[in-house]
């Protein structure tokens, strides 16, 4: 696990096991509602929207024998701008530096020609990593195409164990951790038992606010919006104040973020409040405000301004 560098000073038994899981899959397939439902608690937005998560997210899930280092990858797709680049790079490196390789597939359809391609990146940047497969949607397969659907995502790659599971109603769930635990390396833990994630609050806040835009609004305006968090004060014990700037590619998408007399940004606010007041236990103050930043999605100095580094190989 050459990308950690410190060890958490806990003590652990000496069968622990410790690894990093990428997990990968096309968009939408349910990525991070099943990492959501793995660690009991939301650390990842999820929308119906293909392509919500666009950047690696930990979650980190801890029992006594072991700790599961979830990498919560960006949708592996054909990318169409520099964001799309930088988010299938992600996921690539994430396959480079994992333990395991998890693949999340839809079975209740038949594996698309995106599934196809997601093998092939398996199999080229996998090597001999141990790969399970987790056939999600299970509480939506037809039993008149059960088996046949079974069988084809199970024929996509060459896997160690495949588990039929639902991310929605968690069957299956505990015996995939469970197989992912026997699965991983002989390893210490890296972070304290109750942590589920590494990312701060402004990350959190910033994810947030733009879940609730991709939820209210259509066409292109979900995946052309970025987020940045302006301030974070914590003003008094119980309250907190969190300035955000949403960020917008074209003057047209402005009034359909602001909405008629303000009424859509006021929603989005008024839902993103009351879910971080719920996440943080505080009352939570938060200021909208929405500027243009054209073409930001084909810009790599504008994508690094926003927190998309994209790191080139030497």
């Amino acid at each position: 696990m050459s990308d950690l560098d410190t060890v958490f000073n806990d003590s652990w038994p000496e069968d622990h096991r410790s690894g990093i899981v990428a997990v990968v899959g096309r968009p939408n397939v349910g990525k991070s509602t099943l990492i959501n439902r793995i660690l009991g608690q939301k650390i990842a937005i999820v929308t119906p929207k293909p392509q919500t998560t666009q950047r690696q997210q930990l979650g980190i899930y801890t029992v006594e024998h072991g700790q599961i280092l979830f990498k919560d990858t960006p949708g592996l797709h054909a990318p169409k701008h520099k964001l799309g680049e930088f988010m299938v790079a992600s996921a690539e490196d994430a396959l480079k530096d994992a333990d395991l390789i998890l693949w999340v597939l839809d079975v209740a359809v038949p594996p698309q020609p995106a599934d196809e391609h997601i093998a092939q990146t398996i199999s080229h940047l996998g090597g001999e990593k141990p790969t399970v497969l987790a056939l999600n949607k299970a509480d939506l397969l037809q039993a008149v195409n059960r088996e046949a659907n079974i069988a084809a995502h199970k024929a996509l790659v060459p896997h160690n164990h495949a588990q039929l599971v639902s991310a929605m109603d968690g069957s299956g769930v505990n015996e995939l951790v469970n197989e992912i635990l026997t699965r991983i390396p002989l390893g210490p833990r890296y972070y304290p038992a109750d942590q589920v994630s590494e990312v701060n609050m402004r990350f959190i806040a910033a994810e947030v606010i733009r879940e609730k835009i991709m939820l209210h609004t259509e066409q292109e305006i979900p995946h052309s919006v970025a987020v940045e968090i302006e301030s974070f004060q914590e003003r008094s014990d119980n309250m907190s104040y969190i300035s955000a700037i949403i960020y917008i590619e074209r003057e047209s998408q402005k009034g359909i973020i602001i909405g008629k007399g303000g009424s859509m940004i006021k929603q989005i606010g008024s839902e993103a409040r009351e879910e971080l007041a719920a996440m943080f236990e505080t009352q939570i103050y938060i200021d909208l405000r929405v500027k243009v930043l054209k073409n930001w999605r084909n810009d790599e100095n504008l994508m690094n301004r926003l927190g998309y580094r994209i790191i080139k190989d030497e």
